[in-house]
């Protein structure tokens, strides 16, 4: 995954932004690593060392550069199997297992053994996956502590620490400084907010148009310039707005204060509903080799997957998009949402439930769910979904395995293969989905349903940015 040392030498004297979270440089005369894109001046080359990871880097006793914020970083992007594994692992310690879930259950997640978890990680990023999650702890408290004024109890375990001693000591060892002393040295700032860096280009007006589109009325809202949305989380609930951030190449997260002792979650999962851990220059380059592609690809540069907040709620509004328009299936969620999500005040008029859920999916009946105007076979569909993922037969999150759940939702009635190449999309945020079976890319494509795969193998690992650039010629209808 990491360049070569003379690619990293020349992309930090060049700050290339597209290797941004590839690698991070660590310089030996002042004992503090770097992101490749860091404003300060390029130190010399025998005293730079390259780390794959932010993690090894700190294993080997540097600390973060407060200038450049390691922890602002974007993350990795899946290709092959591989790295798809790592990527899926490290979802997975972002959001779950920072603190609660054991290596063996992270390991199971993933389908894979511990011991292979383990080597996996050695190998691609020098650190175990113990030493990884610490690392992310330490850097979100970092975060928050640059970020926000919350206090330094509510940050340790907004970090996933379980107590405030070990989140000092293991500070002061990391870092060499206590948590206060930095959180003196901090520009404060207004609310809950948070800066998620990204590879740029970013098709930004292209994404939040696409995500306006699709919006579910009472649960998401997008104007112009933002997209906010209600969460519920671990029995904290509230609301989110994002937006470009003034400072460029970064977007800002506002949160409802109320859901601070989840901030983890909720930035990992608005990293992959905006696809900040893209690779565009890697996606532009395999893409535009095609002129069937070349023209749209030029057209939107930077154009990006969105995925889901909540993958049973992507796999919900799927379904009901099934065989009708972006609009009608809009509507269908917005009533789905009004009758069965529960309701929830925010600051916006727009913002006045959460999305349902699949505990509660589960028990309706179809009759329940055919009063708001849906066919049976889809209030079949949509119980049968549910109370999958309420037993957990189903994983609809981005470090489950993707062909286990592909075949698992293949087993549902009423989910045929679009369905499932749609919801590993956006719910599972694989970059090689392709539902080639869909009518809009074959009208895109000028091609029928086999030729139309048969071309896609060209694009790969990117074939979901293939679909996308497709739909969008058509006016997004997907």
């Amino acid at each position: 995954m990491m360049p070569p040392s003379d690619a990293c030498y020349r992309a930090v004297r060049a700050r290339d932004r597209r290797f941004d979270g590839r690698f991070y440089t660590a310089v030996a005369t002042t004992r503090i690593y770097c992101r490749p894109v860091c404003p300060a001046r390029t130190p010399k080359r025998e005293n730079m060392t390259f780390y794959p990871s932010a993690a090894a880097a700190e294993q080997a006793g540097y600390r973060p550069c407060l200038r450049c914020r390691p922890e602002r970083a974007p993350g990795y992007a899946p290709i092959d199997r591989r790295s798809r594994l790592l990527g899926a692992a490290i979802a997975g310690l972002e959001e779950h297992a920072l603190s609660e879930a054991g290596l063996e259950e992270l390991a199971a997640a993933v389908g894979v053994s511990e011991r292979q978890l383990r080597r996996v990680f050695e190998a691609e990023l020098g650190v175990s996956p113990i030493g990884l999650a610490q690392t992310q702890r330490l850097l979100m408290a970092k975060r928050l502590m640059t970020d926000t004024d919350l206090s330094l109890t509510d940050i340790a375990f907004a970090s996933g620490f379980k107590s405030l001693r070990r989140f000092n000591a293991l500070f002061l060892e990391r870092y060499g400084a206590s948590p206060r002393s930095l959180r003196r040295r901090r520009t404060r700032s207004a609310g809950l907010k948070c800066q998620l860096d990204y590879r740029p280009p970013l098709a930004w007006d292209v994404l939040l148009d696409y995500l306006r589109r699709r919006a579910t009325p009472g649960v998401e809202y997008v104007d112009a310039s933002h997209y906010r949305r209600t969460v519920a989380l671990d029995r904290h609930e509230g609301w989110i707005a994002v937006g470009l951030s003034p400072g460029g190449h970064a977007l800002e997260l506002e949160l409802d204060p109320a859901l601070a002792p989840v901030i983890g979650s909720v930035v990992a999962r608005i990293k992959r509903v905006f696809d900040l851990n893209a690779v565009p220059a890697a996606v532009s380059e395999c893409l535009a080799k095609d002129p069937l592609l070349a023209p749209h690809v030029h057209r939107a540069p930077g154009l990006r997957v969105a995925g889901a907040f909540d993958g049973f709620e992507l796999a919900v509004r799927a379904v009901l998009g099934q065989q009708i328009t972006v609009k009608a299936a809009s509507t269908l969620a917005g009533r789905f949402a009004a009758r069965f999500g529960a309701p929830v005040t925010t600051p916006f008029p727009q913002l006045n439930r959460h999305a349902p859920v699949a505990d509660r999916v589960a028990r309706l009946t179809v009759e329940e769910i055919a009063a708001l105007g849906i066919i049976g076979q889809r209030a079949r569909t949509l119980i049968a979904l549910a109370q999958a993922v309420d037993a957990r037969r189903l994983v609809l999150a981005s470090h489950a395995d993707v062909a286990q759940q592909m075949a698992a939702l293949l087993e549902l009635p009423g989910i045929g293969a679009w369905t499932a190449e749609y919801v590993s999309m956006r719910a599972l945020h694989w970059p090689d989905a392709f539902p080639a079976g869909d009518l809009m890319l074959q009208r895109a494509a000028s091609l029928a349903a086999r030729p139309l795969l048969a071309r896609s193998e060209r694009w790969r690992p990117w074939r979901s940015y293939a679909a996308q650039y497709l739909w969008r010629s058509l006016g997004s209808p997907r």
